[in-house]
This record gives structure tokens, sequence and C-alpha cells, in this order.
């Protein structure tokens, strides 16, 4: 095993901020993480693992553990009929490479996903989504190492328990398990709309109305590259915050107070209501907090432009919060994890 000391951690991430690994390694298989988590368990360390690092905040006291970098790769046909593929996928494969495989292999399910940031691993700690796709509508299962009970072991979807941005990876597991691989399941059939709303509206503006998984892939593209800065060239972790999820009660009082408030149906009698609108009406987009600017195309996008530390980035986040909560009394979250003990 490989190990290295006090190595900067802005370097792994997309915002750029926060502080040092005490150790840092890689996991290339399965076996290697078993044998880096027993090491850990050995010397009583704490550990991190970090795929692409669009999704991650780093505290400026950084981690004072293990911090593994996830490169497990492959990529495997498991089941090929008439009207589906089913691959099976090294969780430190780039998500977007995957993506483009697949769509190049004719096959539709993940095509409204592409130029996402990260590893395939990362994609259903998250449950990642965008234009009317999650991971979760086609994932059949995941391997992930358990140090619970020091074993690789298979979980299938259900077992997951994804919700919008979430899974028990996130939530009442975290920590638990590193995924080292991930089975979806595709199909041969052309994407059919009704599509997303916004991935709708460049289609007809473009005259498009032929479509096939290369088509709404590229589309895709071309949207996120209008809405979201190049992480390589402006730090940040995309979206980063969750679209706001209300109940009924709520609803029906805002729309009434503002009229044009976007908004989704949502299981459960609950609104999914963007945030990104939340923080543009609350006054904030373009401004500049802290050295943090909220980017002036995208609300939900958070550029980091000047900022010094995670505590910069930390003040700009609670003032966006608090204004959007004394306008709405809607308490919206961050999206990104961070990484804490």
């Amino acid at each position: 095993m490989d190990v290295h000391t006090g190595i900067s951690l802005k370097n792994y991430t997309t915002m750029k901020l926060g502080g040092s690994a005490r150790f840092m390694t890689s996991a290339t298989t399965p076996d290697d993480v078993i044998n880096i988590y027993n090491h850990a368990k050995q010397h009583d360390l704490p550990i991190f693992v970090l795929g692409g690092g669009s999704n991650i905040l780093v505290r400026d006291e950084g981690f004072n553990g293990i911090v593994v970098l996830n490169r497990i790769k492959g990529f495997e046909v498991i089941e090929d009929t008439a009207s589906s593929v089913v691959v099976k996928v090294g969780s430190g494969e780039i998500w977007d490479e995957i993506v483009e495989k697949t769509v190049e292999m004719g096959l539709s399910g993940i095509e409204a996903l592409s130029a996402i940031p990260g590893t395939a691993g990362a994609a259903p700690v998250q449950n990642i989504g965008a234009y009317g796709q999650e991971v979760a509508d086609v994932l059949v299962s995941l391997e992930a190492y358990d140090r619970q009970i020091d074993q690789i072991v298979t979980l299938d979807a259900l077992q997951c328990n994804f919700a919008y941005r979430n899974s028990i990876f996130r939530d009442k597991e975290i920590n638990r398990y590193c995924i080292v691989s991930i089975t979806m399941k595709l199909y041969r059939q052309s994407p059919q709309p009704p599509f997303y709303a916004a991935l709708q509206k460049y289609l007809d503006e473009n005259n498009i109305s032929i479509y096939t998984s290369k088509i709404i892939r590229d589309a895709v593209m071309a949207i996120r590259s209008d809405k979201l800065p190049d992480p390589a060239e402006r730090p940040n972790t995309g979206s980063f915050f969750k679209n706001a999820v209300i109940e009924n009660w709520q609803y029906e009082d805002l729309i009434k107070r503002f009229p044009g408030m976007p908004s989704y149906d949502m299981p459960g009698n609950t609104h999914k209501i963007p945030t990104g609108w939340l923080i543009e009406q609350a006054g904030l987009k373009g401004e500049l907090l802290h050295g943090i600017r909220v980017h002036d195309k995208n609300a939900l996008v958070l550029v980091n432009e000047s900022a010094r530390s995670y505590g910069d980035l930390a003040q700009a986040r609670e003032e966006i919060i608090q204004r959007v909560y004394d306008m709405f009394h809607i308490q919206i979250s961050q999206e990104p994890l961070e990484m804490v003990l």
C-alpha cells in the first residue's frame, strides 16, 4: 500500500478549499479496499473515500485519517437481450465516460445524466439526477465493502433506499459502505417524450423532433455548458443546494404570494421548488459573498472566486440560506457532502 502524508486536499476537490489529509492512498481493486480498511482499523484511523471530488467539501482542519482515492476500473456487459443490456461498472470509472460509452452502444437510460462530474461509485450515493432521469431508475444492484462485517456485499436498488438526491450511503448508513462496482440496466429503445421542461425547450428551439440517446446527450451537454461553469476554470461543486421539497399546505400559501413560482409535483402530496429560483428572488443571483460568487446564470451554483478558506464558504452559505428563509420560510440545504471525522 503506497501511502502519502500531508497532502493538500485542495488539489483533489473542485471547490479548491480546505486543509490536508494526514494520509492518502489509492484503491484500484476491491481487495485494495479491504486491505486499506483493515489497516485503518488496526491503527484506529478514520477513512474517507474520494472519487472525483466534485461533490465534496473539505473543512479547514483537513482530515486526520486516511483519504482513499477510488481508482477501481472496469466495464462489463453481463446481460444482453433484444430490448436491454445490463452493464457492470467499476466504481472508480469517470461517470461521464460511462454515459458516453453506453450512448455509443445505442443504449438509453442515463443519457440525460451527461456531463455530471465525478465517478460511477459516487452516482448512487446522492442518487444523481438531471433532466428527468436518476440513477435509481436504472440501478439493478451494487457491490460494496461493508465495514461492519468486513466483506464485499451486494445490495439491490431497494436496499439502497433511494430518494431525491439521497440514499443510505449519505443518510442512515453513512461511512458503513465503500462502493466498488455498480450494475445498471439500460435499454435499446430511443428516449421517449415528454421530456423535462428545460430539455424540451432546447429541443423545440433547435427544431429537434427525432430523438436518440446521442441527440439527448448532445442537448443536455449544450444546456449544461451554458448554465454551469467549468470547475477546471472556475472552482465549484455544480449545484450547491438541493431543490426544495415542501408540503402541500406551504405550497398553497406560497403560490398565493408568488403566483409565478415554478413547481413540480412530487410523491406524498409534496412539491419541488427550484432553489435557484428562490435564491434569485432573494436578490442574490450574481452576488459576491466572502469570495464566493452566486453564479449569474444559475443561482444554484456557488463559484469560488477569491475565498481562502472553508470558513469563507460557510459564511456565504449561511447568508444565502438565511435570506431565502426570511423571504419564503423554506429551509434550503446544501447538496455536497463534507469530509468530516
